[in-house]
């Protein structure tokens, strides 16, 4: 008798493209460790403050065939960027985890040159994240962080050094991305968690999209689907396969990897939810295109 074929999510190898490590006993995390954000962005996140190792990523990623993962700075203590680095270094030889990883640097601090000669030195960094200053509503029109002279300045020293840029910010503020991503078009940027679409109004999902659409039009642009969870819900497939499908329209499949932002969207959903709705979103998509999006993609962007 033929034997069953596989299930996607047995068939196909997961690429994380956004994951965090971090040890709360070290005290190196002032928001895990210290007074708490009260603005976070999934609300009470007591859940988290907690370590989360590469043991605990393995029990929440054992359905899947993990293949490797990005690690993104955890807003480790801002004057020890590089403490960060050997810290993930250690994980690396005694885990095997992450693959590759993003590091910490403020650069619109005036060591910003160091800092990034300091990554560099460590053969698995990647790139960097430094989120920008931003507005708090749509509505206000007030200059983002990415508009700051100082800050460009540190921008402009990424592609001297090789290293790639993750953005973070929302949405109302990918205009300025954009004349950022061509300004520097030998930088590449990498949108974190789809650009932040956390308010689902239609007027809301409809300026998203045309913020992510101009976005889109920059090819040294690529995006993270990820972190779509919603303060006080649940993760589901329903409430999010409209924005996973329109930034897989707006910039490609070629331009697109899925990632957890485990374990902060644990808040959320489990990483068997997050990834069976993401599986069972885009499975009427060709094999080889639902491989790019889990696993080719981000092999390729982070060159893991």
């Amino acid at each position: 008798m033929a034997s069953s074929p596989l299930s996607p999510a047995a068939a196909i190898p997961v690429f994380d493209a956004h994951q965090h490590f971090w040890d709360t006993t070290l005290g190196r995390h002032p928001w895990l460790c210290g007074e708490t954000i009260e603005t976070f962005r999934y609300g009470d996140y007591r859940a988290i403050r907690k370590p989360y190792l590469p043991a605990d990523y393995r029990r929440d990623t054992a359905r899947f065939r993990l293949a490797g993962s990005v690690y993104i700075e955890a807003e480790w203590q801002p004057d020890d960027p590089l403490g960060e680095m050997r810290y993930v270094e250690a994980l690396r030889r005694d885990s095997g985890l992450p693959s590759v990883a993003v590091g910490q640097a403020w650069l619109d601090r005036p060591d910003v040159a160091a800092t990034l000669e300091g990554l560099r030195e460590f053969g698995f960094v990647r790139g960097v994240r430094h989120k920008p200053r931003a507005n708090r509503a749509p509505g206000d029109a007030a200059p983002g962080g990415m508009t700051d002279a100082r800050w460009r300045d540190g921008y402009a020293l990424l592609a001297r050094h090789g290293l790639h840029f993750e953005l973070q910010t929302p949405w109302w503020h990918l205009h300025e991305a954009a004349g950022l991503a061509r300004r520097f078009a030998d930088t590449r940027i990498v949108l974190n968690h789809t650009g932040l679409p956390s308010a689902r109004s239609e007027p809301m999902l409809a300026a998203w999209r045309d913020a992510m659409a101009g976005l889109a039009r920059c090819p040294n642009v690529h995006v993270k689907i990820s972190g779509l969870g919603q303060p006080g819900q649940r993760w589901r497939a329903a409430a999010n396969r409209w924005i996973v499908r329109t930034t897989l329209d707006l910039f490609g499949i070629e331009r697109c990897m899925f990632a957890s932002n485990f374990p902060v969207d644990s808040l959320c959903a489990t990483f068997d939810e997050i990834y069976d709705g993401f599986f069972g979103i885009v499975a009427d998509l060709p094999p080889h295109e639902q491989q790019r999006l889990f696993h080719n993609n981000a092999r390729a962007c982070y060159a893991a």
